[in-house]
């Protein structure tokens, strides 16, 4: 009754998240705990080489997880909201999406996922002195400078999907900190972009017949706490077409899933960290000191209120776990059985943990898309075993279960053997963990280090961006990291897996083995254009 009068009332707060494969939209009360949820499953296409959403995708997706979510309030609660004390939107990070004057997409949306930036990366790293990852979204405008492309004459602004979405229902171009270090570097003095990058980016392009200054392009970049607008009647109409739904709801910053993990994690201290495993798999790690060296395979992006990250981000994980689940249950449905997904996934994991510890002659990658981690611009999912390895389900599955970490592993053997980075905690959140203990069993294993597993970080980032928004209202002077700690996870139910010593071993055998056999990756490639 409480949480119906404070729904009622205008009183909750509001988190949406657009992930890879999930929109997801979690509500929580004065307890700050989930109160209700809204989903809508989608799936990003590759369309002429493109991995993209439309933007047709964007608004259906946000107004059926809208959706959702009042049907799940209206079952559990029995009333209607018409106002929210505080919104935010959160999305996958990094991306491309430049709009034009009318505030249309100049191009589709150019997710993540896509490796089409190999040229731009290597020669912005060169003249930052700073890594810029090809996902990064000044990575792709400068790809597209490269290579002339015609839609350039035309952008008026730039910005990522969680920033796309905030314009849609506030009319605000801003970002937050955490997200907008994902689109150019930001200052490690002031909050903002950095300057002097800016300006050796527009020395670098007007050469080229590129005139417009990058800054004049980018967001507004705010910190946690902050507000970022406010509902208009448009965004309302947008995304409640009941009509229930009134403007003038105050919004946070918008966050990336980077961002709102690492604050469903309670991973904003330095020396803690938090891996994110769904459909790719990224590992945030928040910095006591800056590193010594230029990685192209470590980003140096914020945490929502302005802390160095050093973030090790990969495009594949569970992809191809998921294709194999659904295999095997299109068998159980050949075979007469009824099975839930939720009850695949279980058998298959649990599975896993009876197989060999060091998967010895077998090899899986999972690559469906490309992986600049291990310089692949492409992927070809695929399985090998040496003819006298014993096929059974037990070894196949953990095979499985480790290439999903393989890349992760290769970029974060430069922060733990190069750089001596300092990790106190890990903290996992994503599909990966949902089977019990399993998950965090094989991440403990790869990364020789405790893993926690939070019951409430099992709602993902949606309820990370519900946080934010609260933050924003009911910080009483507290710093983002002091807030979460002494008012949301003081009493949290935590789950911590330590590492096993032949469970590091065989992982560590895995990867030799792994190494080297990313040459069948590249004739599968070849062979398979």
């Amino acid at each position: 009754m409480d949480i119906a009068r404070e729904i009622q009332d205008g009183k909750a707060s509001l988190g949406i998240e657009l992930g890879s494969t999930r929109i997801k939209a979690v509500l929580i009360a004065s307890d700050n705990k989930p109160a209700a949820t809204g989903i809508w499953d989608w799936e990003n296409r590759l369309e002429n080489g493109i991995w993209t959403y439309s933007e047709k995708d964007i608004t259906n997706g946000l107004k059926g997880c809208y959706a959702s979510l009042l049907r799940d309030i209206k079952e559990k609660y029995g009333v209607v909201p018409k106002a929210f004390a505080s919104m935010g939107i959160s999305a996958m990070m990094h991306g491309y999406i430049a709009l034009d004057k009318n505030n249309k997409m100049s191009v589709p949306f150019r997710t993540w996922r896509n490796t089409m930036t190999a040229t731009a990366s290597k020669e912005l790293t060169e003249l930052f002195s700073f890594p810029i990852p090809q996902r990064w979204s000044i990575a792709h405008l400068y790809q597209c400078i490269l290579n002339g492309e015609p839609h350039l004459s035309g952008i008026e602004h730039l910005t990522t999907l969680a920033g796309y979405v905030h314009f849609l229902l506030t009319g605000k171009r801003v970002l937050g900190i955490g997200e907008a270090s994902g689109m150019f570097p930001v200052s490690n003095t002031e909050t903002g972009y950095n300057k002097e990058m800016a300006a050796k980016f527009d020395e670098r392009v007007s050469a080229m017949g590129f005139s417009k200054p990058v800054l004049s392009l980018l967001p507004d970049v705010l910190t946690a706490g902050s507000e970022a607008g406010r509902l208009t009647k448009r965004g309302a109409a947008l995304l409640d077409e009941s009509g229930a739904l009134h403007s003038g709801i105050l919004f946070c910053p918008p966050e990336g899933d980077a961002g709102t993990g690492m604050v469903a994690t309670n991973s904003l201290l330095p020396k803690t960290g938090n891996v994110s495993a769904g459909t790719s798999v990224f590992a945030m790690i928040v910095l006591d000191k800056p590193l010594s060296g230029v990685y192209d395979k470590i980003d140096i992006v914020a945490t929502p209120d302005g802390k160095p990250v050093a973030m090790v981000h990969c495009n594949n994980c569970t992809s191809e776990i998921n294709a194999w689940a659904d295999m095997f249950s299109e068998f159980a449905e050949c075979a007469g059985m009824k099975l839930e997904k939720g009850r695949i996934y279980e058998i298959l994991f649990k599975k896993a943990f009876e197989g060999r510890k060091d998967c010895e002659g077998m090899f899986a990658c999972n690559y469906l898309s490309g992986e600049h981690i291990t310089g692949f611009e492409s992927g070809r999912p695929l399985f090998a075993r040496k003819p006298d390895c014993k096929l059974t389900l037990a070894d196949f599955m953990r095979v499985q279960l480790y290439t999903s970490l393989g890349a992760l592993k290769t970029g974060l053997n430069i922060l733990t053997n190069d750089e001596k980075a300092p990790i106190d905690k890990i903290t996992g959140h994503g599909g990966f963990f949902k089977t019990e203990q399993v998950g965090q069993k094989i991440l403990a294993a790869a990364v020789n280090a405790p893993v926690s597993v939070m019951k409430e970080a099992g709602e993902g980032g949606a309820w990370g961006m519900a946080l934010l928004a609260r933050y924003m209202i009911d910080k009483y002077d507290l710093s983002l990291d002091k807030w979460l700690c002494e008012r949301i996870f003081k009493d949290a139910k935590i789950s911590t897996v330590l590492p096993c010593s032949d469970d590091v071993s065989g992982f560590n055998e895995f990867m030799n083995s792994y190494s080297k056999c990313l040459d069948i990756e590249k004739a599968a490639i070849k062979a398979m254009p």
